[in-house]
């Protein structure tokens, strides 16, 4: 097929063996800079994607999607709540809960949130049932007053199943001495493990009703839970049920309540990406030296272009389609690359392992996530291609505008 001219002479120029082998060189080490950017980075952001989205899943196994709660003031109406929320069919599961902050006390004390559930209503919210690791959800029943530990907080506790905590909260009550703090004797039933430190140290379930008559808040209750078939649909759900109910209700979701967090990940990822992106500007310092060197050593040649009757723009565009496709060149081999490294991460990871001995992967007794989680976004990928190439074409622009500027006669002189 007939290409235009400057796209023949630059792609002639890419195969051409060069006269100057360091010229060659430098082209080699900008296509190996530029690929060795875009792999590091697309694998880079992928772990760091994976670990972000580990976190959010232990994360909403144990929060509600959305929250509807009063300010302040136990929701004495919360049943009918329940059935306007389970009658919406963007909801999948609606449960009522009790929360208040306590100090908990066995061989020492520890401060954490206990919260009241109703356990069969609690399965439509959350995942606490699947993530016991001794004993069972179940045994919390009303007047048992039983409590589910999370293990970190037991073991902060010392205290194990069959033994008991002391339960005090901020409620005052009379007594002939004045008033104290509002205390009651649990019996530990059970531990879960949540595989989140947020919950696994600092949450403890106890029975609904148990909590009720702790509080003495009567048949009231703190808020209703709510978990979406569309968890980013949560705050505009959770305000059209507020506003049907038509009370001085408050909502929350789940990304509004962990917004700090997601926030300095998000930050961190961005920050990251920012750093590694000097490696592809690497390569692409690498690829101006390299076409700046190719122009040296093709004056002659530009001359007789210009005399044979190619315009300076012509000629610029000879060596940015020749930069451009080194710098695209780089690219696709970085995208394989990345792809590639990032598919089989954690089995290179684990081979270097057996071969020098040493441990490189998270363990299970130390970590709550294990092995390398990945998650390859192919937004990624395109937004660092389309960086890379667009530090590539940047590159080109002044070794053309140089070459375009060689004047005939001055390059013809000597040869």
């Amino acid at each position: 097929m007939l290409k235009p001219v400057p796209v023949a002479i630059g792609l002639r120029y890419l195969r051409a063996k060069r006269r100057n082998g360091f010229i060659s060189f430098i082209s080699f080490a900008s296509i190996a800079g530029i690929a060795l950017g875009v792999m590091v980075l697309i694998t880079t952001l992928a772990v760091m994607s994976g670990f972000q989205r580990e976190i959010r899943d232990r994360l909403l196994q144990m929060v509600a999607h959305a929250t509807i709660s009063t300010h302040g003031e136990p929701m004495p109406d919360w049943r009918h709540a329940v059935d306007i929320a389970l009658a919406d069919p963007r909801v999948a599961g609606a449960a009522p809960y009790v929360e208040k902050e306590a100090l908990l006390s066995g061989v020492r004390n520890q401060p954490a949130l206990v919260r009241g559930i109703v356990p069969e209503q609690e399965a439509t919210t959350s995942e606490l049932a699947d993530k016991m690791v001794m004993g069972e959800l179940d045994t919390l029943t009303p007047g048992s007053f039983n409590i589910v530990l999370g293990r970190e907080l037991a073991m902060w506790l010392g205290v194990g199943v069959g033994d008991s905590v002391i339960v005090t909260t901020s409620n005052f009550r009379s007594t002939p001495m004045g008033a104290v703090a509002q205390q009651k004797r649990f019996t530990v039933t059970g531990l879960f493990e949540a595989g989140h430190q947020q919950f696994d140290r600092g949450l403890a379930v106890a029975h609904m009703a148990d909590m009720q008559r702790v509080l003495r808040i009567g048949d009231g209750v703190t808020g209703v839970r709510l978990r979406l078939h569309d968890m980013d649909q949560a705050w505009n759900v959770a305000g059209d049920l507020a506003l049907e109910l038509k009370g001085p209700y408050s909502i929350s979701d789940w990304a509004s309540e962990n917004a700090n967090m997601f926030h300095a990940l998000k930050m961190e990822k961005t920050m990251v990406g920012l750093l590694l992106s000097l490696i592809i500007l690497m390569g692409s310092f690498n690829l101006v030296a390299s076409q700046v060197g190719l122009v040296t050593d093709k004056q002659a040649d530009i001359a007789i272009l210009r005399t044979l009757g190619l315009t300076p723009g012509g000629v610029m565009r000879v060596f940015m389609v020749q930069g451009s496709l080194i710098g695209v060149i780089g690219t696709v081999l970085g995208v394989v690359g990345g792809i590639a490294l990032t598919l089989n991460l954690e089995h290179i990871l684990r081979v270097i392992e057996r071969v020098f001995g040493v441990s490189l992967l998270p363990s299970a007794d130390v970590y709550y996530i294990t092995g390398l989680p990945t998650d390859l976004q192919g937004s990624d990928v395109m937004m660092i291609a389309a960086v890379a190439l667009t530090m590539a074409f940047l590159a080109t622009l002044y070794p053309a505008w140089r070459a375009a500027r060689t004047a005939p006669a001055e390059a013809l002189r000597y040869e």
